[in-house]
């Protein structure tokens, strides 16, 4: 009796953990580092959880940065990596989110265990950053796992086995913090097996194909029921999606940033005053969205 209770509870646990509530427009945050930016230009995880939550109307931002790490090493331009940290704060604080999927743990798992305790550290800190910037309810996402695609590429079965003590200390961190995880990287199949097709350009970064099964891998693992939707609206939807992720990359990261924020802002600066404007057409881009996903959801 005992130990069906105990068992109940373990998976009484591990499911409410995957269960995470999206409440009624809620504003979604993707925080993290290349897997996370690359979606930008793909589109797929927000157009799979857009349609399957279409009644919520949820809103979704996406700040990740190529090669950033929990201390923010990549957003920090020209200065030490607090200046990353307050930059991603100050956009926290400008967003305002309720709730952020976060993917971290790709770029420090190439340190091994070695690193781990260091990443952890950084993890918690920067955890902590976001509940003292919002209310935001937080999901940890394990990172995916990397594809073995032959010569003259590596073989990533030895980076799969760090991505796996690292995804398995990150759940661990979860429940520490009170944090929902979502483990993508055996959603993924854990490197364990190949795909076909390929879902990486190179083993480690994914493709259009790659993102694809990302997002139902990724709807899967939040409970999310993705909707039957033919390929051509489905389409649609996904273009708009991508036009609002151009407006507001253009919006949060200016090419000029340095020009219009940073150091030489004396030269072009009353320019930033042009950087608001495109908040009404990110705004009108996501009603456009919601229209569309509510539309062909109801079918």
């Amino acid at each position: 009796m005992k130990i069906l209770l105990i068992l109940i509870l373990i998976y009484t646990s591990a499911d409410f953990a995957a269960a995470i509530e999206f409440k009624q427009k809620d504003k979604v945050v993707l925080l993290g580092n290349t897997f996370i930016e690359r979606d930008v230009n793909f589109a797929h995880i927000e157009t799979h959880l857009a349609l399957a939550l279409a009644d919520k109307k949820l809103t979704f931002r996406n700040l990740g940065w190529s090669g950033d790490t929990v201390y923010c090493h990549a957003r920090s331009y020209f200065g030490p990596p607090k200046e990353g940290f307050d930059r991603l704060k100050k956009h926290l604080q400008f967003l305002n989110p309720t709730i952020v999927l976060m993917c971290y743990g790709a770029v420090a798992s190439f340190e091994g265990e070695s690193g781990l305790e260091h990443f952890l550290e950084g993890y918690k800190r920067l955890i902590a950053m976001i509940r003292a910037t919002s209310s935001a309810r937080i999901v940890l996402i394990s990172p995916p796992p990397c594809e073995t695609l032959g010569f003259p590429l590596p073989d990533m079965g030895p980076q799969n086995k760090r991505l796996a003590v690292y995804s398995g200390a990150i759940q661990k961190l979860a429940t520490r913090e009170s944090c929902d995880f979502v483990n993508l990287f055996t959603a993924l199949g854990g490197g364990k097996k190949r795909m076909i097709p390929p879902v990486t350009i190179n083993g480690v970064h994914f493709s259009e194909q790659g993102y694809k099964r990302v997002a139902v891998a990724l709807g899967n693992e939040l409970k999310v029921k993705g909707v039957d939707v033919d390929l051509p609206n489905k389409e649609k939807l996904r273009q708009i999606v991508m036009e609002k992720n151009k407006l507001f990359f253009n919006r949060w990261r200016p090419q000029n940033e340095t020009y219009l924020h940073g150091f030489r802002k004396h030269e072009q600066g009353n320019n930033a005053k042009e950087i608001p404007q495109f908040d009404p057409l990110i705004t009108k881009k996501d009603q456009t969205i919601h229209e569309i996903a509510l539309r062909l959801s109801s079918k």
